[in-house]
C-alpha cells in the first residue's frame, strides 16, 4: 500500500466544543483524526506538529512541518490545519516543496461537534488524492467538499460556507468521486522550487481605497522590521495619485508589490497612464503581481526574501508566476 505522511496543525478539523458555554477549541491529534477514518487502502505515519488556530500559523512551523514530510520520505504527504490561511499555506508549500511527491492541503468548516461535520470526509479524500499516482508532480493542492484546488489559484472565498474555497478564473483542477480523483486538467510545468531560511521582518499587505492620502501605507513601510511591501490595489492595479507620490518615495527603499483587491483577475501594465495608473507604478519601480492576489503576493515576497532575492529576480518571479504564459 502507498506510505502517506500527515501532519496535523490544528484548526476546525481538530476541534469540538469545550463545553459550558465555550466555543470550539483543539482536541484532536493526528492518531484521533486518522483513527475515526477507519479502514483505509493507505499506510498512514501521522504526527501532530502543532494544535493551532491557522489564523496563528507562522513560517516556523510551515518550514518544520515541510521538513517532517520530506524525512518521511512517503508516497504522498497530507498537512491538516484550520481553513482561515489554508490557501497560503498550500501556497508556501508550493513554493518550497523540492519533491515529485504530492503535497494535499485540507481541513475541515463544520468542527466534530456539529451536525454533518465535514472534517472525515475531507481528510479521507487528501489521502486519496495523496496517493494516486497521478497527483506526483503538481505540486501542492487543497481539497475540500470534494473539489481539488491548485495552490496558486485557490482562495477562501466564503467565511463558513461548507463551499468555501474557489479558483476563480481558473476552477478546480478535479473532484474526488467514488473514491477516486478525477483530473479534469494535465499537470503543468513547476516553476524552480525557492529556498529561503531568514523569514524574519514584516511584509504587511496594505488595501487601496476610496479617499486613500497614502498615509497608512506611508506608516505601515516606516514601521521596524518591514522588507518589503504589498499594495491591495483597486481594479487592474489602481491607487491614488497621493498613494502613488508615497510609492515613489518608498521603492528605492522596498520593494512594493502591486495586486488587485478584487479577488479575480490581473493586475495589468499598459492599458491606462494616469498617474497612479498600472503602467506609472510600473514607472516609478513598483512590481505587478499579475494573477496573484495580495495573500500569494505577500506569500511569494516574503520568500523570495528570505532567500535573500534582489529587486530584478523579485521583479522576475513575479512574472514568471503571476503571470498565465
Amino acid at each position: 500500500m502507498p506510505l502517506i505522511a500527515v501532519a496535523t496543525l490544528g484548526g476546525t478539523i481538530s476541534m469540538t466544543a469545550a463545553g459550558g458555554s465555550g466555543g470550539a477549541v483543539p482536541r484532536f491529534g493526528a492518531a484521533e483524526l486518522v483513527g475515526a477514518l477507519g479502514d483505509l487502502p493507505v499506510e498512514v505515519r501521522a504526527e501532530t506538529l502543532a494544535a493551532i488556530g491557522s489564523a496563528s500559523m507562522d513560517f516556523a512551523t510551515l518550514l518544520r512541518c515541510r521538513d517532517w514530510g520530506l524525512a518521511q520520505e512517503a508516497d504522498g504527504f497530507v498537512v491538516v490545519q484550520g481553513t482561515d490561511t489554508l490557501e497560503e499555506t498550500a501556497y508556501f508549500l508550493d513554493l518550497c516543496w523540492p519533491s515529485e511527491i504530492p503535497v494535499v492541503v485540507t481541513g475541515a468548516m463544520r468542527n466534530a461537534g456539529l451536525l454533518s461535520p465535514d472534517g472525515p470526509a475531507n481528510l479521507r479524500n487528501a489521502l486519496t488524492i495523496a496517493a494516486d499516482p497521478r497527483s506526483r508532480g503538481r505540486g501542492a493542492m487543497v481539497t475540500l467538499n470534494d473539489d481539488v484546488h491548485a495552490a496558486r489559484w485557490v482562495r477562501k472565498a466564503h467565511s463558513s460556507h461548507l463551499e468555501a474555497f474557489s479558483s476563480a478564473p481558473a476552477g478546480p483542477l478535479g473532484m474526488v468521486v467514488e473514491n477516486a480523483v478525477h483530473y479534469f486538467h494535465p499537470s503543468p510545468p513547476r516553476l524552480p522550487v525557492l529556498t529561503g531560511t531568514d523569514f524574519s521582518g514584516l511584509v504587511p499587505v496594505i488595501e487601496a481605497g476610496l479617499d486613500d492620502s497614502g498615509a497608512i501605507l506611508a506608516h505601515a513601510a516606516s514601521q521596524p522590521g518591514v522588507r518589503g511591501v504589498v499594495v491591495a490595489a483597486t481594479g487592474v492595479g489602481h491607487v491614488s495619485s497621493a498613494t502613488a507620490d508615497v510609492i515613489s518615495r518608498l521603492v528605492p527603499e522596498l520593494p512594493v508589490v502591486v495586486a488587485s483587491r478584487t479577488g479575480a483577475g490581473p493586475t495589468l501594465r499598459s492599458t491606462y497612464g494616469f498617474h497612479g495608473s498600472e503602467s506609472s507604478l510600473i514607472a516609478l519601480g513598483a512590481t505587478m503581481a499579475g494573477w496573484l492576489d495580495a495573500r500569494k503576493s505577500r506569500i511569494l515576497l516574503h520568500t523570495l526574501l528570505a532567500g535573500g532575492a534582489d529587486r530584478p529576480k523579485i521583479e522576475r518571479e513575479f512574472r514568471a508566476r503571476g503571470d498565465l504564459d
